[in-house]
């Protein structure tokens, strides 16, 4: 196989046109100074925008052929790697299963994507997983936090946070992560979405996506082979505390009675803290770990688009964007789950408390592009004792969100915030241009000092106008100013001052990481912490391939019980 990079196809639409094979396939032969009809085949394998001579817009593309000279070619451009290599692909392949039979099948709690992915992978293997999921299937689900957002109805166990899917069923559905994968679990995890109905394009767009719409029929789709595999899930069932018998997992309890497990697999997802306050009583080894709090920042898809693409985002989709800013004092500011024409969601899942997050349909189609601007935290700043203080500056945060919105998702104009933050002390004041107008919304409640603008938010929930400035420590509002203010100087105009910022957005990874060793287990033997939750991720993609990776640790030392 022979691998090309670096090819440059002008980009004449918001797709690639049905050409772009053929126009592939033309230059793959010329770059190899060979026949098109020599081409045997040719994939896609990466393909990233460039943008740098804007109005001049690429796309870049990664590609592997097979040929019928395919050895002369190579040997024609051997000593010369660069744009032209030789390789050889690398499959996944599952581990070696183990000797030592299970009791009983193994129970996974949780089916966000390292639960679906770890029942999937011993579903295929014969293993018949139990899932437990204290939400509801998808569809229910979805329906439970639309009615949420429209009529402020909460259900504590149905909702962005809990239900099949997880909490990024509700999202962008991005699928990026920076782990490094030298076994190909990232690739696996692509490719078992599209056969579960992605689309393809995920396993080569360099920044891929799913979109909420389409990702709720994948999970639907996972949910289905898993029980044709034998697999068994069980929705509306919380996992209420741990069987132990002699230091070791040997079930869970379910509604005041024992399901028992030839093992246990926590994959419980960053929001489950009752469940945490559960196992931190059963004395499940765990510790407080760092995370990031901020608030959503909202800016016309229109601008994002200019700013990143030029003259020519007319003719590609909703672009993104990834910032970050170091502070005068040391602190990280950066973008998080960013939403290219998406929307800020009411993620709340405990009453009386507000969380919010960014979604995305496929389409990124919305008037608005928003991401979490946010500050990493550690125990040293949220104070408290133990491995649980963490949820405790989350919930405080939530609480005044809570307050000062009513209820509903406080919203403050960015121009606003930072003179709120600055008054009385030493940061300088500007007065930034106003954002271009990005259409018209309905608001809730309005807050003293509304201005008329055709740019509102775009948020699925109720919203109001509210001192956000009030939800995070000053610490963290003063390192928000500092770090929009030093982001703008190289984007113009994303520290404007009609941006909006909404909060609070506390749940950006798990404040807890429930311990394990190398064999992927606790402690307390048969009991295996995996993905987010745990702390062992941060993403749907990074949290499905921990799901493999702990089905990989489970199947290596156990084999399937004999029916």
């Amino acid at each position: 196989m022979i691998r090309i990079s670096q090819i440059k196809i002008p980009i004449t639409g918001k797709k690639a046109d049905a050409g772009e094979k053929r126009k592939l396939t033309e230059r793959a032969a010329r770059l190899l100074r060979t026949d098109p009809e020599s081409i045997l085949s040719l994939s896609i394998v990466r393909r990233s925008i460039d943008a740098r001579k804007k109005p001049a817009l690429f796309y870049v593309y990664t590609v592997d052929v097979e040929t019928k000279n395919e050895s002369q070619l190579i040997k024609r451009f051997k000593g010369k790697e660069g744009q032209i290599q030789a390789v050889s692909h690398k499959s996944y392949h599952f581990v070696e299963i183990g000797e030592k039979p299970l009791q009983a099948p193994p129970i996974i709690v949780g089916t966000g994507p390292a639960g679906l992915f770890c029942g999937y992978m011993l579903a295929k293997a014969g293993y018949r997983p139990i899932l437990l999921e204290r939400g509801k299937e998808v569809h229910k689900r979805l329906a439970d936090v639309e009615r949420f957002w429209k009529e402020g109805i909460l259900d504590p166990s149905s909702n962005v946070q809990f239900g099949e899917g997880g909490a990024g069923t509700f999202s962008d559905g991005k699928l990026t992560t920076t782990v490094k994968d030298p076994c190909g679990r990232q690739r696996e995890v692509l490719r078992i979405f599209v056969e579960a109905g992605a689309p393809e394009e995920i396993l080569y767009d360099a920044k891929p996506h799913i979109g909420t719409d389409i990702l709720i029929k994948v999970v639907e789709n996972l949910r289905r082979q898993i029980l044709t595999w034998g697999g068994e899930i069980r929705f509306e069932t919380r996992a209420e505390a741990l069987l132990i018998e002699e230091g070791r997992t040997v079930g869970v309890m379910t509604d005041g009675k024992p399901l028992y497990g030839g093992a246990v697999i926590l994959a419980i997802g960053h929001s489950a803290r009752d469940t945490f306050q559960s196992l931190f009583a059963q004395t499940v080894p765990m510790e407080a770990k760092a995370f990031a709090v901020g608030l959503r920042m909202e800016h016309p898809r229109a601008v994002i688009d200019s700013l990143q693409y030029g003259e020519g985002a007319d003719l590609l989709p909703a672009a993104p964007y990834k910032v970050t800013a170091k502070t005068s004092g040391g602190r990280g500011v950066y973008s998080f789950c960013m939403c290219p024409g998406g929307y800020v969601v009411n993620a709340s899942s405990e009453s009386g408390r507000t969380a919010v997050n960014g979604m995305s349909y496929s389409g990124r189609d919305g008037k608005n592009s928003n991401s979490a601007m946010i500050v990493t935290v550690t125990p040293e700043d949220f104070g408290g004792d133990g491995p649980l203080a963490g949820i405790g500056f989350q919930r405080r945060l939530e609480e005044k969100a809570y307050e000062i919105g009513k209820g509903a998702v406080p919203v403050e104009r960015y121009g606003d915030f930072r003179a709120a933050v600055c008054a009385g002390k030493e940061m300088k004041v500007q007065a930034p241009a106003a954002l271009p107008s990005a259409g018209k919304g309905q608001r809730t409640k309005v807050f003293p000092g509304e201005r008329d603008s055709d740019f509102v938010p775009a948020i699925k929930g109720a919203w109001c106008f509210a001192p956000v400035h009030d939800i995070l420590p000053d610490t963290l509002n003063q390192a928000l100013v500092e770090g929009i203010d030093l982001i703008g100087q190289t984007m113009p105009g994303f520290d404007s001052g009609d941006a909006y910022l909404s909060g609070v957005e506390s749940r950006t990874s798990s404040p807890v990481r429930i311990l394990r060793d190398e064999t992927g287990q606790s402690a307390i033997r048969g009991l295996y912490p995996c993905g987010e939750g745990a702390g062992y991720a941060g993403g749907i993609t990074s949290a499905a391939m921990d799901g493999i990776l702990i089905a990989e640790k489970l199947a290596s030392a156990y084999h399937p019980m004999v029916k």
